[in-house]
């Protein structure tokens, strides 16, 4: 079980940060923009969430019904509250047993929460880059994210949802070397 509640935080912490002139800004992202991004973090909290809950039965998790994004604020506000559930639902014991079937693909949840982790600690860092802003995290949160990223993101298996891996220097920073992995320029 892995503590989802730093990565959750500074997702949180950096969406509370976002003005709505931010909202066009380009990301590291490829066509994204940066409520795009914020959409598609919005997006999978919610998808995430409902497998650490056991409740994914199609695969096609509905939309909140509350995700108006009539306003910028609003799609900001709707984000954070859905980060902040995906960690809430990962926070109980149950969510990292068994396993669960999302669209096509039934993988145990000890590895969907590994890759909800991933999300939140990659696009963390997508949203930092964007507001000209560093991230920080305990080096577990990094270490697990690192050790998934480097066996799963080889073998994963949809591949074009990650970019080909950028090279880095042996001494790079956790952060630098997971992105790396994911296909981003640190």
């Amino acid at each position: 079980m892995l503590d989802f509640k730093p990565a959750c935080c500074l997702m949180s912490d950096l969406l509370t940060a976002v003005t709505d002139d931010d909202l066009t800004s380009e990301t590291p992202c490829t066509d994204f923009t940066l409520a795009d991004l914020i959409e598609h973090v919005s997006s999978v909290s919610q998808g995430f969430r409902a497998v650490g809950e056991h409740r994914v039965e199609s695969g096609n998790d509905e939309a909140d019904p509350d995700m108006t994004n009539d306003t910028p604020s609003t799609l900001v506000a709707e984000a954070i509250k859905h980060v902040q559930a995906l960690g809430a639902a990962w926070d109980d014991p149950t969510a990292w047993q068994g396993s669960t079937s999302a669209g096509e693909l039934e993988l145990s949840n000890d590895l969907w929460g590994r890759i909800a982790l991933t999300e939140m600690v990659v696009h963390s860092w997508d949203i930092a880059q964007s507001l000209g802003r560093s991230i920080s995290l305990p080096s577990e949160t990094l270490q697990a994210c690192l050790d998934h990223v480097t066996e799963f993101i080889p073998n994963a298996p949809v591949p074009e949802l990650w970019g080909p891996p950028v090279d880095v220097t042996a001494n790079a920073s956790q952060i630098d070397r997971i992105v790396a992995t994911t296909g981003r320029t640190p």
